[in-house]
Formats: structure tokens, C-alpha cells, sequence
């Protein structure tokens, strides 16, 4: 359930949570505010209803452009079912002690899946062609345009290689990371979500693999 907007001074902590069919029964067990995106026929009492465009990059974009600049210290950003890429039998615990200890370590940003990714501007090496996905979205067996995605958000050439460490799209950061890119940024950033709204060349798979690069805290990458 989405819970009211506290301000500044007294928000630590906040989840912004993309939900499509999942059971999110799991997030009353969270001890911060949450709020539901989703995007479901029938959405969940008091969700913000989004239309079913971009998987969780076009929740998470909307989001900031929507809040800009009035972040809570840390911000979670998960899909409504995140414990499939947590550690092995990871569930709301430990998530909670992960975030937890995250923000009591002062760290800006973390992606909170077990593992990280090395990939080229292509997505590479990917599972795009997995049969068991086969016409799930139109973008099946396609590469993903990581390195394309770079270059519309930065304007800068793209690095030959991608080291992903939030690419499951679950991940936490603190509000100055947010911040070091300007409403613009994150603006153009949502149109680019939107003019692919079916995923159908794998944009969205592309910004699992740069949330990174787009909260690094970097100011000389905004264009």
C-alpha cells in the first residue's frame, strides 16, 4: 500500500516497489514507507496505477521525474518480487538487514541481487534467446542495446564493456546520487523507456545493465 510522503527531515528510508501480477503481501513487512506502482488490470488498494509499458525501468524513471528533488536518504527500488535474485532462500529478513546495513555502512549505491554481470555494448554475454522465454516480449532473441542506451543518455561514446551490478533492477541509492543528474536527465531518460514501451528492442533490459553508470555520482557524465 502506498503510505504518505514524509518529509525530507524525517525520511531515512523509502521503497518504490514495480508490481505487475506479483503477490506483494511480503511488503507489510517492511519497516519504512512504501509505494506501489502497478500495473496490473486490477490494481492493489491504494497503488499508483501506471500503464504496463517498460518493465520496472519505466516505474522507477517515473517515479523520480514525478518526486524530483524531494528524496527520502535512501531509496529502494524493487520489482514485486525481488527474493528470486537475493541470496538462497532470502526473504523479507533479509532483505531488510541487507538494506539496513547498507544504509548504516553510508553506502550510495548497491545493487542487492547476489551477483554482478560483465557485459559489451550488445548485452553480451546474455540469455535473450532463452526457449523457455521464447514470446514473452517481442524483444525475445534480440541483443540489448546497452551501449546505444548509453550514448542517449550521456552523449558521450560508450565504454567497449559494462560491469552491471544492479542488473536484476533491484537495487538501493542514496538521494545526492539521485540528485547528480539533473530532472532533465531523467526526463529524457523516461522518454527513451517509453518510445520502446513493449520492450520490443530489450531498452529496458539495457538500464538494468547502467543503473550504475546512472547513480555512479559522476556529474561530469551528465550531458
Amino acid at each position: 500500500m502506498a503510505m504518505p510522503k514524509t518529509t525530507e527531515t524525517e525520511c531515512e528510508l523509502s521503497a518504490v516497489i514495480a508490481k505487475y501480477k506479483e503477490d506483494i503481501s511480503w511488503t507489510a513487512e517492511l519497516d519504512f514507507p512504501v509505494d506501489i506502482y502497478d500495473k496490473s488490470d486490477s490494481p492493489a488498494h491504494g497503488a499508483i496505477k501506471l500503464p504496463n509499458i517498460g518493465r520496472e525501468s519505466h516505474t522507477y524513471l517515473t517515479h523520480i521525474v514525478r518526486n524530483y528533488p524531494q528524496f527520502c536518504d535512501y531509496t529502494v527500488f524493487l520489482q514485486g518480487s525481488p527474493f528470486f535474485h537475493l541470496e538462497e532462500n532470502a526473504g523479507p529478513r533479509e532483505l531488510l538487514k541487507l538494506i539496513h546495513l547498507t544504509i548504516s555502512k553510508s553506502v550510495p549505491f548497491k545493487g542487492l541481487a547476489w551477483f554482478k554481470s560483465r557485459c559489451d555494448r550488445l548485452g553480451r554475454p546474455h540469455h535473450m534467446d532463452d526457449p523457455a522465454k521464447k514470446g514473452k516480449w517481442p524483444g525475445w532473441g534480440k541483443d540489448i542495446p546497452v551501449g546505444e542506451a548509453f550514448e542517449r543518455l550521456f552523449r558521450k561514446e560508450a565504454p567497449k564493456e559494462f560491469l552491471a551490478s544492479a542488473m536484476t533492477g533491484n537495487f538501493i541509492v542514496r538521494k545526492d546520487r539521485i540528485l547528480t543528474r539533473p530532472l532533465e536527465f531523467y526526463q529524457n531518460a523516461l522518454a527513451i523507456i517509453e518510445n520502446d514501451p513493449h520492450d520490443e528492442s530489450n531498452t529496458g533490459h539495457a538500464f538494468e545493465r547502467l543503473w550504475q553508470i546512472i547513480f555512479n555520482g559522476n556529474s561530469r557524465l551528465n550531458p
